[in-house]
């Protein structure tokens, strides 16, 4: 078994397609806003490759994904032989079983098993008027926005390029907003996220309504939706199976000590 690294889009892209909801993330990485910030190992047996996994280096601290679906041999053996190439902090979303390669000791922190949910089913245009889609020129207002409603957020305002971001206004007050991590048309992918509703609107379904927007708006240009949850947020993905969410995949999110 080789390993190697990856610098042909379209051989990571047949890999990742053989399940493209379990690797949104990484199929939307591949596109030219995030693909420059991205270095991608590979477990390789003759002409075939058994597992990926990508480090992505956009961020101050780096992140490790590898998501496998069925064995978990070849996953497991490429994080193995990778390790000393990692940096000596950096965040990991890996799927079960694959931190236990890593000492107890080297996870500073477990963040907790989250789930991944891809849209199975057309979303519904709640036609509501306090919604609309959110600007660049917004900026300001949805900054703080987020230090009330989602403090510990990670927002990239250059994502509001993307025009897919929706706002939810109350006597023009900013009190919900529904957005992307990813988006690509090319690779016929979007990723929710930065999905909040202000504290003092809760319970008023707001949520539902701007994430059912966002993905009818979408689901006109990909085919592939998704979104990672917190397995202890009920709330959330109650609301995500009632837009049509079904859960595909687990992994664990954690901050690592490479020592």
């Amino acid at each position: 078994m080789e390993l190697i690294t990856l610098h042909d889009k379209s051989t990571i892209l047949n890999f990742l397609n053989e399940n493209p909801g379990l690797q949104i993330y990484s199929i939307g990485d591949l596109d030219d806003f995030f693909w420059p910030k991205t270095i991608w190992y590979a477990l390789k047996e003759g002409e075939s490759i058994r597992a990926i996994a990508l480090l992505y280096v956009g961020m101050d601290t780096p992140t490790l994904l590898s998501f496998y679906e069925g064995d978990s041999e070849f996953s497991h053996q490429l994080i193995k032989r990778i390790k000393h190439l990692l940096p000596l902090k950096f965040n990991a979303h890996l799927s079960p079983g694959l931190t236990e390669i890593f000492r107890r000791q080297n996870i500073i922190e477990y963040y907790g098993l989250n789930y991944k949910m891809l849209l199975k089913k057309a979303a519904i245009d709640p036609n509501d008027k306090n919604i609309r889609a959110l600007k660049v020129e917004d900026l300001p207002v949805i900054t703080k926005f987020y230090t009330i409603s989602y403090p510990q957020n990670w927002f990239d305002s250059r994502m509001l390029e993307t025009k897919k971001y929706y706002g939810y206004f109350v006597d023009n007050k900013l009190v919900g907003v529904s957005g992307i991590h990813v988006y690509s048309e090319e690779y016929n992918v979007a990723a929710l996220g930065n999905i909040a509703t202000h504290p003092d609107y809760r319970g008023q379904q707001i949520g539902f309504k701007l994430t059912s927007a966002l993905c009818y708006d979408l689901q006109k240009y990909v085919d592939f939706i998704g979104l990672n949850v917190k397995s202890d947020n009920e709330k959330a993905i109650k609301i995500y199976k009632k837009i049509g969410f079904e859960i595909i995949g687990k992994y664990d999110e954690c901050y690592m000590e490479n020592k």
